[in-house]
């Protein structure tokens, strides 16, 4: 199969070029040649920019496409209408915060989605970021209806993964020590490896597999993820789990600075148990968590000392609060 892939070079995109590689398809990857160029010397590389040069896409011809980085239904738009004619099958990646409501447990593909009150906005925000997935999966639809496979996956985790939201637990608790925990040990969290996504995503291209699909996976407890990690590393590590009214009254951020956790508003209350029945069904699997861990923890061994976490709390903070958490009357 020929497989052109918008992206393919950070994340979900290395993942699925390997997955498509393993199985034996002609890949063509089309990006801007900004990040890791020099990955996979012997795969065709076309670049160019979405958002005003598509010249390196005309007059060629694939049998399916993967759309990794589409955020802006207009550029969505110009990609699936040039495309439209030159491949059989289009995959775009979206992402479950298309849901206008996490208030209910289960939520599956039927449930409705969020929308912009003005929908020209293509600002991405915490807000927007949802609805505009919404307007892009719509735009591939309309560009090639009958053809488009929405792949819509939660918190992807692995590898790779350049948002070191998951990898800041497998890591912290490498370290040792007394770490700071978020409200208690049962509290859920529903992640995927990504080399589970992207091996299901490309069996499904194979098929021309089309509809919308939920794609995360089973849901676990942060105090698993921990106590696995803990396991894996051999660490001496100490997790004290701080009440969420502590954390809330000390302004620690939700998601950013404790991942994993969103805190227990109800309007989340579905936010780690999103139904993926409808996957599993049609062969989505999932590795063991502690294969998930112990991978990432030796990836991001191999990082620079000096990378730049864009997720988790810094150290001196998380002493400062453990030390108010202990000493609280």
């Amino acid at each position: 199969m020929k497989l052109l892939l918008l992206g393919g070079t950070v994340f979900l995109g290395r993942h699925l070029v390997d997955a498509a590689l393993a199985r034996g398809h002609e890949i063509t990857l089309f990006n801007r040649g900004q990040h890791n160029p020099d990955l996979y010397p012997n795969v065709e590389k076309l670049r160019g920019d979405r958002d005003n040069d598509l010249a390196a896409l005309k007059g060629r011809r694939w049998d399916a496409v993967i759309d990794t980085c589409g955020y802006v239904p207009r550029i969505v738009r110009q990609s699936a209408q040039l495309l439209a004619n030159a491949v059989d099958h289009y995959t775009f990646v979206s992402s479950l915060s298309v849901y206008a409501d996490f208030s209910q447990p289960g939520i599956d593909e039927s449930a409705p989605v969020g929308r912009l009150d003005d929908p020209t906005v293509e600002e991405i925000t915490g807000e927007t970021y949802g609805p505009l997935k919404t307007l892009c999966e719509e735009a591939a639809e309309a560009a090639l209806p009958g053809r488009v496979f929405n792949v819509r996956p939660g918190l992807i985790v692995g590898p790779h993964d350049p948002t070191d939201r998951f990898t800041y637990w497998p890591v912290r608790v490498a370290e040792g020590g007394n770490v700071l925990a978020p409200a208690r040990p049962d509290y859920p969290a529903e992640i995927i490896d990504v080399r589970d996504l992207a091996l299901w995503i490309v069996l499904m291209v194979e098929v021309r597999k089309t509809g919308v699909y939920n794609a995360t996976g089973r849901t676990l407890t942060l105090g698993s993820l921990l106590e696995t990690s803990r396991q894996i590393s051999g660490s001496d590590t100490r997790i004290h789990w701080v009440d969420e009214a502590f954390l809330l009254e000390k302004k620690v951020q939700p998601w950013q600075e404790m991942p994993l956790w969103v805190g227990d508003d109800p309007s989340m209350a579905g936010f780690a148990y999103f139904n993926v029945d409808k996957a599993i069904a049609d062969g989505l699997t999932f590795r063991p968590l502690d294969v998930t861990v112990r991978d990432t923890q030796a990836w991001a061994a191999t990082r620079p000392e000096d990378h730049q976490w864009r997720a988790g709390i810094t150290r001196q903070r998380e002493a400062e609060l453990l030390e108010e958490w202990e000493n609280r009357e």
